[in-house]
């Protein structure tokens, strides 16, 4: 079966695939429609089976190919008011409602649905359709589905990961390392705080000091980047702990990020890891069993520009697009470099849709990034 871009995204924006989901379903999908025009698919699955990547190749199995990365999971719709049903496309006035309409099926829709057109082209080189799971919570699917690429001898010359940029070409965006941060305290009356280990202070002065490290970047910004904002960021999202208010917390967690510009040498787990080792020590001076304990939950390199870069000089070709753009949010883009092939990110919608209430991606955007593909078709034609 054929389907346009725009009735394969109806059908992708169909699946519930919350990053707290499984994602089986449209994986599964996906599989069966590539093999009904007869393209076999690799599923990586995640460690418990859960959920899954999946690459696909189309075209000669030769170098010099091209992959066309995005992710298919979804942020949450819960506590959000939406005007149409989420999982249902829904075009008003040239937009094109749905949950991952914009971050990011419009661009997975348009790689499936040429995937005839690419058959048909005569490629001399091959597209690699790269599908991966939990992008939105720290890109765990794609690292393991791109060391299964690699094992598997795939040889790109260029990535293209399609989150929304509105098709300007983006070179580099931020890394991310995502963390869980646990006090463990000791409860006394809050009248003895001086004889307790009150864990939800102690873990304050853990918080306040993202701040200061974000503050001290902020002092050494250089003029002439163009981050928003521009220099490394830090920063905690959700904090639980305590029972009651006169009592010491025993217990405080929090979760926190950083957000690393490329070319930021500064190890800033290090830097934090030094901090905690400051604070237990009068923690344990008062009560052996406190401490304090910080596991990495995701680590996601920043994406740097290349210099002569294969998949810049292609987009750029493609897109007419000749200026330089850098975003502030993160892509697998980075673990595709890391990997040594060349990347850029690029792709159908607004950013500023992404992750909002009747999120949308217009009707322009969903062909401008056809179109984008359908002239990359052409490139690997020839």
């Amino acid at each position: 079966m054929r389907y346009s871009p725009k009735e394969m995204l109806a059908k992708l924006v169909s699946f519930n695939t919350e990053s707290w989901r499984s994602n089986l379903e449209l994986i599964h999908f996906c599989r069966d429609y590539l093999a009904a025009h007869g393209v076999e698919s690799t599923i990586v699955p995640s460690p418990d089976g859960e959920k899954a990547n999946l690459y696909a190749t189309v075209g000669p199995q030769a170098a010099g190919g091209i992959v066309l990365s995005g992710h298919t999971d979804v942020v949450p719709v819960e506590g959000q008011d939406w005007s149409s049903d989420p999982w249902t496309l829904t075009e008003r006035d040239g937009k094109l409602y749905g949950r991952g309409s914009c971050d990011m099926k419009g661009f997975d829709a348009i790689a499936l649905a040429l995937v005839p057109e690419m058959l048909e082209a005569g490629l001399k080189r091959p597209f690699h359709i790269a599908l991966s799971y939990d992008e939105e919570v720290g890109c765990i699917g794609a690292a393991i589905m791109i060391d299964a690429m690699a094992a598997a001898g795939l040889k790109p010359s260029a990535v293209i990961v399609g989150e929304p940029s509105m098709m300007q070409v983006v070179t580099g965006h931020k890394g991310g390392t995502r963390m869980k941060t646990t006090v463990r305290g000791h409860a006394v009356h809050s009248s003895r705080v001086d004889i307790g280990v009150p864990a939800v202070m102690v873990a304050g002065k853990l918080i306040a000091w993202h701040d200061d490290v974000m503050q001290e970047n902020k002092a050494k910004v250089q003029p002439g980047i163009a981050f928003e904002p521009p220099y490394s960021t830090l920063h905690v999202g959700v904090v639980e702990g305590g029972t009651a208010v006169n009592i010491t917390a025993e217990h405080c967690t929090f979760s926190h990020e950083v957000r690393v510009m490329p070319g930021d040498d500064a190890d800033y787990v290090a830097r934090y890891r030094a901090k905690i080792a400051e604070l237990e020590a009068p923690m344990k001076a008062i009560a052996p069993e406190t401490g304090i304990t910080m596991e990495i939950t995701s680590q996601t390199p920043p994406l740097a520009p290349e210099k002569e870069g294969a998949a810049e000089t292609l987009s750029r070709r493609v897109t007419g697009d000749n200026a330089s753009h850098v975003v502030a949010y993160g892509t697998e883009g980075g673990l595709f470099q890391a990997a040594g092939w060349s990347t850029v990110v690029c792709g159908p919608g607004d950013i500023a849709q992404a992750h909002q209430p009747d999120e949308f991606l217009t009707v322009a955007q969903l062909d401008a990034g056809t179109a984008f593909v359908r002239a990359l078709i052409a490139e690997l034609a020839r």
